[in-house]
């Protein structure tokens, strides 16, 4: 990718909105491509209001092989030459930006609603008179749909899923979401306001410390606030915190759904221990409260390390018991291998990020690839396996669970003194902006903020992981029985309202 074009920052380093090149559309729809194809992965694409009355199109390239973020945009009006059919990371990108600001990217291949927010029905070829969506169809003797969702059993978020199948194998699954849009990027515009962190930490509830971090960064970044030691040492053991209990939790989740009832009653119950010592630092089991713009806002004595240190040995011991059960069991690892396979070149297609991505060979991962906080300082091991199934998303899990459990460990035990907060994160800068890269749990979380002449937000961007990795989970049924569906979806865990916003 030619340098000239673009703008190279560091993760999480604020530049001014000026600096950063407005090429010829022409020219922007090849930097991407180009890009992509160099082995960068389009971590956002999004479209915000022009001064010059246009939209302006932003796409942020991550170079993990360069350690830093490429940035390029171009101004349409109506419509201009889709990304999409030469790179297939911009599919649901630009699906979105003609939902949102209907500029039609011309040649996409399916143009059908993301979110349903207002959606271009008159123009979207996805969706019919009526305002009904339409689905992929597939013909032939014996071929029948099975329709699941959106409303599911229990407590789950609404989703639909859409099977082709032919007999018991799944020819192609299409995934329908947004079912519960909430508006929080338009909420975001001309913040930050008392409630944006709230925002935040509610975007995906499960990713509380994730998506807190990834905002605190971009203020703290328009801001030239400067986090202290301590708090950036606080904040890595509750984002691990918080990869731990997820993981657990998932492990015994997906024992349960071959029917293996210990692993998945030990591991809920484990999950709980760690989600408690979450509370332990905040006091909140999610960790709601505890990220703040400019650190954390709680700090810890030497009885409350003390206690997590003790504690953490036995959740270390007890997953270990629970987990290599599982492991030590040929019914559930015949249930687990081969079954949901994702190449790793569709992988590196889709740009899938995290556990699905590390499942795959792609040592992806942000912590390594474009470090941050305390990550800067202290080297957690990248956790990959090579199959692309549902043993290699465990196995990685498993692998993550006892590496993170050892970074907690060495962060309580080289605690600094000093500030967990700084004194004041100080106002934003004017015409500025920022791009945050965390490792969540699930893979990539992406933040952009822009400010206006003001220094307000004038746009904000949120990329979940799971935003990335649906397409991951319906390759992953292609010609599956439709009753390894549950498995492989528990195996992916996405997140609808992390997608949904």
């Amino acid at each position: 990718m030619s340098t000239t074009r673009t703008l190279a920052i560091p993760n999480g380093h604020a530049f001014a909105i000026a600096d950063c090149p407005v090429l010829p559309i022409e020219t922007f729809r090849q930097e991407v491509i180009d890009g992509v194809a160099a082995g960068a992965r389009l971590s956002a694409l999004f479209a915000f209001p022009a001064d010059s009355g246009c939209l302006r199109l932003l796409a942020a390239l991550s170079r993990a092989d360069q350690g830093d973020v490429a940035i390029a945009s171009a101004e349409v009006r109506d419509e201009y030459p889709a990304i999409t059919p030469e790179c297939p990371q911009a599919h649901l990108h630009e699906r979105e930006i003609f939902e949102q600001w209907n500029v039609r990217p011309i040649g996409h291949p399916w143009l059908k609603p993301v979110r349903g927010m207002g959606a271009r029905r008159e123009a979207a070829p996805a969706v019919a008179h009526d305002g009904a969506t339409e689905f992929f169809q597939m013909e032939g003797d014996e071929v029948h749909e099975v329709a699941v969702g959106p409303v599911h059993a229990g407590i789950i978020e609404p989703g639909h899923f859409r099977f082709q199948c032919h007999g018991e194998t799944v020819y192609h699954l299409e995934i329908a979401l947004g079912y519960q849009h909430r508006g929080v990027e338009r909420a975001m515009v001309g913040g930050p306001t008392p409630r944006a962190i709230h925002y935040m930490e509610t975007l995906a509830g499960d990713s509380t410390a994730g998506h807190a971090t990834a905002y605190c960064r971009a203020v703290e970044a328009v801001s030239a606030t400067r986090v202290p030691a301590r708090g950036q040492f606080l904040r890595g053991v509750t984002l691990e915190l918080e990869r731990v209990a997820n993981h657990i939790g998932d492990l015994g989740a997906m024992a349960g759904d071959v029917g293996f009832l210990p692993t998945m009653a030990y591991c809920g119950r484990i999950r709980g221990d760690v989600l408690n010592l979450t509370a332990m630092l905040c006091g909140n089991r999610f960790g709601r409260g505890m990220i703040r713009p400019g650190g954390v806002a709680f700090d810890l004595d030497a009885r409350v390390v003390e206690e997590l240190r003790r504690r953490l040995d036995l959740v270390a011991s007890d997953a270990r018991s629970a987990v290599e059960l599982m492991w030590n069991t040929p019914s559930v690892m015949a249930r687990f291998d081969g079954v949901g396979v994702v190449p790793l070149d569709v992988c590196r297609q889709l740009g899938l990020v995290g556990v699905a991505a590390r499942a795959c060979g792609a040592p992806r991962d942000v912590r390594d690839d474009f470090p941050y906080g305390i990550y800067r300082f202290t080297h957690i091991p990248i956790s990959t396996w090579n199959t692309g199934d549902v043993f290699a998303r465990a196995y990685v899990r498993w692998s993550e669970v006892k590496r993170s459990l050892a970074f907690i460990r060495e962060q309580l035990d080289a605690l600094p003194g000093g500030r967990v907060i700084a004194p004041s994160a100080g106002p934003l800068a004017a015409n500025r902006a920022a791009v945050t890269l965390i490792e969540g749990w699930r893979g990539e979380i992406c933040h952009v903020a822009l400010t206006d002449g003001d220094g307000r937000f004038a746009s904000y961007k949120v990329v979940d992981p799971s935003f990335h990795n649906w397409f991951g989970l319906a390759m992953a049924l292609r010609n599956q029985e439709i009753s390894d569906f549950p498995l492989c979806n528990k195996s992916f865990n996405l997140s609808y309202c992390g997608h949904d916003l």
